[in-house]
């Protein structure tokens, strides 16, 4: 009797994989509803409201929709920074994955210097966070070398204008190109963590998938997109979720500092809170749309 109850409790390791889940989505659920479910829904009733700062705390006057429609008609920037911070996220997202993956298919293979190698292409995310991208954005030889930069890159650019051209490709695909070689800077830096997670998965992949393609007679390309592209499918939709989210809260994103501006620098913080939720809005879907057309066409290691 005692054997088959303890058969019964056995857990499989599909069981174990869950529950260890549950532990850790539910340390985040138990975190997220004690310190952030409050001010969350705080700040929805702010963008309904007028506050006013007092001496003893706040006073809220409900307005309705007047923060919104003060937010869309009437300030003369949100409307166009927003469009603008959109459009540029939109852009950088296929830039990053694309040279991303690249740079992480070049750093897995074996060569000398690759510990190095790895290394430099890390940098980025210690150069641009915290006190040192202050420190950096407002050091005058920062400047200048980005100075520098862009006009190097306007030539460069215009250079790539001229090859396209003489190509007769299509206007959007060249326009396309053009925008993403002008933010090569931005596009390198927010290619770290992506490059490190496509690189963690390329590691995952079991050398004897390899080893039975090689046997079989599969070419190197054929084994790319029959074995490596599907097994790392799954890290490209993390990587433009990341990448999405990064894009909108990254530091020196002028949509923020505007809102930041409204709140601190124009004391309308109901405003600000409206504009922030229009933003968390457009992200919200835009991930779900990601996810809508991505999910679907991921392919997993169990199946």
């Amino acid at each position: 009797m005692e054997k088959r109850a303890r058969r019964r409790f056995r857990l499989t390791l599909t069981r174990q994989r869950a529950i260890w889940g549950l532990l850790f989505t539910g340390a985040f659920i138990i975190g997220f509803i004690a310190f952030f479910l409050g001010p969350i829904i705080q700040s929805f009733q702010f963008a309904f409201s007028e506050l006013k700062i007092t001496p003893t705390g706040f006073t809220l006057s409900y307005v309705g929709w007047e923060n919104f429609r003060y937010a869309l008609r009437v300030d003369p920037n949100f409307v166009q920074v927003f469009v603008e911070t959109t459009a540029r996220i939109l852009v950088d997202i296929p830039a990053v994955i694309i040279f991303s993956f690249f740079a992480a298919t070049l750093l897995n293979q074996k060569f000398k210097g690759r510990t190095l190698a790895r290394v430099v292409f890390f940098l980025p995310v210690i150069l641009t966070s915290g006190i040192i991208y202050k420190f950096e954005s407002g050091d005058i030889f920062h400047e200048m070398h980005m100075h520098a930069s862009q006009e190097e890159i306007v030539y460069s650019s215009q250079i790539i204008m001229g090859v396209l051209m003489r190509m007769r490709l299509p206007e959007t695909f060249t326009q396309y190109i053009i925008a993403a070689v002008n933010r090569i800077p931005d596009i390198i830096n927010a290619s770290a963590i992506p490059i490190l997670i496509f690189l963690a998965g390329l590691q995952g992949i079991p050398s004897s998938l390899y080893e039975c393609a090689k046997i079989e007679g599969a070419t190197g390309w054929e084994s790319f997109w029959k074995i490596t592209f599907p097994l790392v499918s799954p890290l490209f939709l993390t990587n433009i979720v990341y990448i999405i989210i990064d894009s909108f809260t990254a530091p020196g994103n002028r949509l923020v500092e505007l809102i930041e501006n409204a709140a601190w620098g124009r004391n309308i913080y109901g405003v600000s809170v409206a504009m922030t939720w229009m933003y968390f809005g457009v992200i919200a879907l835009i991930l779900a749309v990601v996810f809508a057309v991505l999910s679907k066409r991921v392919v997993y290691m169990e199946e």
